[in-house]
């Protein structure tokens, strides 16, 4: 018992803010909570029927594959529904698990908007990082063998990858977050491709994102504190928290 104690303080300190926030949403809004999430699992469902008809697979990869070799402006085109185009080659459910638990927890903890901008700017990342990776070549620093151009991205993958960073960041599960990284190193390691990889650039521009709001607010906080120094007020410390059961850091 002695044991568990400590096991169970330290779980409420990693994720009991989170739970709170999520629980609370959930019995009040029920589905209401999540329409982002349920129409991005309905959208993710529908695309892998489709690609896998006959007729179907054409029109899938000519708007929603995003390869290093397309051209840029196809690339950016293809981008925003190819968060939704699931790999061909790993069980759709996994998927669809994916979107529905990462996307629902992230649009409840950090809006819907901010969740589809993280989503973006993730995939879009590893997209680019391919681009980049091949044009560098296989004996450059990061750089990706020619043959990783024909290669279709990761798909929805690398947005859940970066939203359960920033989730873990904005509600300080440090510990989570970390074994997230440390499991997407290791997949690096075992599995050295092109999908392990965009999902570290993911999870960079996840943490570029983070930082951002926490670099505004010490810049904030700097100034408050001249201001203070001047008037003699004290420093408003109020822009990193928000009051309620489940405090956590702001964003934006």
């Amino acid at each position: 018992m002695r044991r568990v104690r400590p096991l169970g303080r330290a779980a409420r300190r990693e994720w009991g803010p989170l739970w709170a926030t999520v629980r609370t949403a959930v019995a009040t809004e029920r589905l209401r909570a999540v329409p982002m999430t349920l129409a991005a699992v309905c959208l993710t469902a529908l695309l892998q029927v489709v690609q896998n008809r006959s007729w179907g697979f054409g029109p899938v990869q000519a708007l929603g594959a995003v390869r290093a070799e397309d051209p840029l402006p196809v690339a950016l085109l293809r981008t925003p529904l190819s968060l939704f185009v699931p790999a061909l080659d790993l069980p759709v459910w996994g998927a669809l698990a994916q979107v529905l638990l990462v996307f629902g927890i992230a649009e409840i903890c950090l809006g819907r908007w901010r969740t589809l901008l993280i989503a973006y700017v993730a995939t879009l990342a590893g997209t680019l990082y391919a681009r980049i990776g091949v044009a560098v070549g296989p004996d450059g620093f990061l750089g990706l063998p020619g043959s990783d151009a024909q290669i279709v991205d990761t798909g929805p993958s690398a947005a859940v990858v970066a939203l359960a960073v920033c989730v873990c960041c904005a509600y300080r599960a440090r510990f989570t977050g970390g074994l997230v990284i440390l499991a997407m190193v290791a997949e690096i390691a075992v599995k050295n491709n092109l999908a392990g990889k965009e999902h570290l650039a993911a999870i960079a521009a996840a943490l570029a994102l983070c930082a951002v709001p926490v670099l505004r607010g010490r810049r904030r906080q700097g100034l408050g504190e001249g201001a203070g120094t001047r008037s003699g007020a004290p420093p408003i410390r109020s822009w990193n928290l928000r009051r309620g059961p489940a405090q956590r850091t702001s964003w934006w």
